[in-house]
């Protein structure tokens, strides 16, 4: 009897554990029950198959210009790509765990890594904590690449400047294994930023292996032809109409060393603003040298007209037109030594008189002579002052019309893919 209740206490046992351990057994087929199934395989390593290499899929990807750095020659740029790739470790049967999709950390599965292959600074982040696994092993996820393109933009035409830029996007490869993208559609995001604006961005490659997404950018030309064109082409207009200004009186010649004080200070107030140095360095550097020259050339020239209008003379020419004014020179000297004389001769000599009357003349005569020289000095120096200005107007306003068209239309040829060998 004994025996027997000890067999059925067993068989109790056993049957309890059994419907206990199908019930265990059938309570573990949830979504988080499966995805703890999915992690203790612990794939942290690429799939591999037949060969080393993964097909990584980015069906969508989108790009966004953040910034242009001119002085440091840098594309500041954001993408966030789409991807899928299938990891059969990370299949399951349906017929087991009855959902089609589970949602895994992304932390204990393998994800490819995109990096900007000309870049200079490249950060890939996940936009999420999280990624999606279907039942036949594809996973999708998203990612997001903050990078710093080193890019010789063509400035040589500023503030008129538009290029090209690469942005050379690549997986890991080595020697025939790692991964191989498939991209497919792209689309830029807000195009404008600052000073700079994107006019398109299209995928392209030069092999295979060498994908990349060509970026034109051109430059919102406004603000700095305010800044920085206007204001050389203001002061360069004033000189010109400063020639209106007399020649005597110094009025002239203190505006134009105003004007050439004011366009010195101009040049170091904006020299953080002026676009940094490239292959195709800018050419209105260039552009300014010559405003600073010609504001420069027009203070001397006027100096030099002013001298010649008072006393006939240059800088270096200092016996400029002094044959003719000697003689009255000393004539006036003559007289001037005779002044005392005048009030020393007796009125009643005759011959006093006479020789009175005499120096008085020749010292009227010397004075209408410096008169009339003066005269002449003038003239000859107001018309070599006319025909500077209409010099200075007329190759002034050329030069403006073909330093302007060759901003515009002149194209500086970079390569830009030298990062490539």
């Amino acid at each position: 009897m004994r025996p027997l209740l000890v067999r059925s206490v067993w068989r109790s046992v056993v049957l309890l554990s059994v419907l206990t351990a199908g019930q265990s057994e059938s309570a573990c087929r949830s979504r988080r029950c499966l995805a703890k199934m999915l992690i203790a395989k612990t794939p942290l390593s690429q799939p591999q198959e037949d060969n080393c290499t993964q097909t990584i899929s980015v069906p969508f990807m989108e790009y966004q210009t953040l910034s242009v750095d001119t002085k440091n020659l840098r594309l500041i740029s954001r993408l966030q790509a789409a991807l899928i790739w299938t990891d059969l470790e990370l299949s399951w049967n349906t017929s087991d765990y009855e959902y089609d999709e589970v949602i895994l950390p992304v932390t204990k599965v393998w994800t490819p890594e995109l990096h900007v292959t000309n870049g200079i600074k490249t950060s890939m982040k996940h936009s999420s904590q999280d990624l999606l696994v279907y039942s036949n092993g594809t996973v999708k996820h998203n990612v997001i690449i903050n990078a710093e393109i080193n890019c010789e933009v063509n400035l040589f035409n500023y503030p008129f400047a538009f290029d090209e830029c690469p942005v050379a996007i690549q997986a890991w490869t080595n020697d025939g294994c790692g991964t191989d993208l498939n991209l497919g559609t792209l689309k830029m995001v807000d195009g404008t930023h600052g000073d700079w604006q994107t006019e398109s961005a299209d995928y392209q490659k030069q092999r295979d292996d060498r994908n990349y997404i060509m970026v034109s950018l051109s430059i919102k030309y406004l603000n700095p032809f305010i800044t920085l064109m206007l204001p050389s082409i203001l002061l360069i207009l004033a000189d010109m109409i400063s020639f209106s200004l007399p020649l005597t009186g110094g009025e002239r010649n203190s505006f134009k060393v105003t004007l050439v004080l004011s366009f010195t200070m101009f040049l170091i107030i904006l020299n953080d603003m002026l676009p940094g140095d490239s292959k195709c360095s800018p050419v209105i550097r260039t552009h300014f040298c010559i405003c600073l020259v010609l504001l420069v050339v027009s203070m001397l020239i006027s100096l030099m007209l002013t001298r010649l209008a008072k006393d006939g003379t240059v800088i270096f020419c200092s016996c400029f037109m002094r044959s003719s004014s000697g003689k009255n020179t000393d004539e006036a000297e003559g007289a001037e030594e005779t002044k005392p004389d005048v009030s020393v001769v007796p009125l009643g000599d005759s011959e006093g008189q006479i020789e009175l009357l005499r120096k008085v003349v020749s010292f009227l005569k010397s004075l209408q002579e410096k008169e009339q020289e003066s005269e002449r000095f003038e003239k000859l120096a107001n018309t070599l002052d006319n025909v500077i200005f209409w010099l200075y107007l007329v190759l002034g306003s050329v030069y403006f019309i073909v330093m302007i068209t060759v901003m515009v239309k002149y194209k500086c040829r970079v390569n830009h893919f030298d990062f490539w060998y």
